[in-house]
């Protein structure tokens, strides 16, 4: 079994009006300027950080999400962010598209925290699939490609509709996922949740934290084509031109929590479905961004990554090699411990050796 190979910490500074969200990061990306890149799944906005010292990432600058991308809700309903990927220019998003069960209220009596549990919401704006062109470091609703003059580079999402996106309307039919789909089963009740998100080339790569299906957990994998201007819609692919391909991973019964692309490997961190302590990994699969579709996948596993008592819940990782000239991983924590939280506006991320 892996152990944890930890090399250093790293302090993220953040503005001071940012406090509360350094406990909640989801996603985060090292560009190739060592800009480092940020989402929360409490807000609606992006985070730039920018390298100032081996150890540490500070000079915050905030995006807002509805600058560049059409919002369905209000800006102040989160997109709970939960991957961020970069290619050719662009910087990618993706919401949760999960529903959400509300939490019981401490200082409430027992009927009115149980009233609560019985609610389940769906926000229109954790259905976001969507780029922003990425240049210099800045983001741009619309702007030349740096390498091709001619071409103009623009903000675009996956359409939205009633229900969420094409995306969803695709999968409410599909044999392993629509019924937890059109049982509007909670995220964190095991229900559809992504989690994770990468590139390769035009292939896209959404991992589930649920459902895991008999202890399989789900990568799906999907092409996006412009449909109209700011629109994207999903290309027929898979062996049923649906739209989609879907890929069974096996990771001890846990969750994806984050994707990376790792030459043509896919590194996956995986975590518990839900909302508990448990074991947190990194597994390598070897040649992931060419998966054959509807094939049962055993990844190897690379790195045990600690986790704390309901807290330290690893949530993003991104690589490092760039910084630390060895093959690494940078780790932020959702509910980061105490000892995290450095001052009023830092936290500490981890650095752990990549095997």
């Amino acid at each position: 079994m892996p152990n944890s190979h930890l090399l250093h910490q790293v302090f993220l500074t953040f503005a001071e009006n940012y406090q509360e969200h350094r406990e909640d990061l989801s996603a985060l990306l090292l560009t190739s300027d060592n800009h480092l890149w940020l989402g929360s799944d409490e807000t609606s906005t992006i985070e730039r950080l920018s390298l100032v010292d081996t150890d540490k990432f500070t000079n915050h600058q905030q995006f807002r999400v509805a600058e560049f991308i059409g919002l369905p809700a209000p800006e102040d309903e989160e997109v709970d962010i939960e991957g961020l990927a970069y290619a050719d220019y662009y910087l990618w998003l993706v919401g949760s598209h999960s529903y959400k069960r509300k939490k019981p209220k401490l200082d409430n009596n027992d009927k009115k925290s149980i009233s609560r549990l019985a609610k389940i919401e769906s926000e229109l704006n954790r259905y976001i699939l969507g780029r922003i062109p990425l240049v210099d470091g800045k983001l741009f609703s619309s702007c030349p490609h740096p390498q091709n003059p001619d071409v103009q580079l623009s903000a675009a999402k996956l359409e939205v509709t009633n229900q969420g996106n094409l995306l969803m309307a695709a999968l409410v039919n599909d044999t392993h996922l629509g019924l937890f789909i059109k049982a509007a089963i909670p995220g964190k009740d095991n229900g559809f949740d992504i989690e994770g998100l990468a590139i390769y080339q035009n292939r896209m790569f959404l991992g589930l934290r649920g459902p895991v299906v008999r202890g399989w957990a789900v990568i799906l994998e999907i092409e996006l084509e412009n449909s109209k201007p700011g629109l994207m819609k999903l290309r027929k692919i898979g062996e049923e031109n649906k739209g989609y391909k879907k890929h069974f991973i096996w990771l001890n019964g846990l969750g994806i929590r984050d994707l990376l692309v790792h030459g043509e490997d896919l590194l996956i961190l995986a975590g518990p479905t839900m909302d508990l302590d448990g074991p947190v990994q990194v597994y390598r699969l070897k040649n992931g961004v060419n998966l054959r579709e509807n094939v049962l996948n055993n990844p190897e596993l690379v790195q045990e990554i600690p986790y704390g008592n309901r807290d330290d819940h690893a949530e993003g990782m991104t690589l490092f090699q760039d910084v630390t000239g060895i093959p690494s991983l940078l780790v932020v924590y959702d509910s980061p411990a105490k000892a995290r939280l450095v001052g009023d506006s830092s936290v500490l991320a981890d650095v752990f050796k990549l095997e």
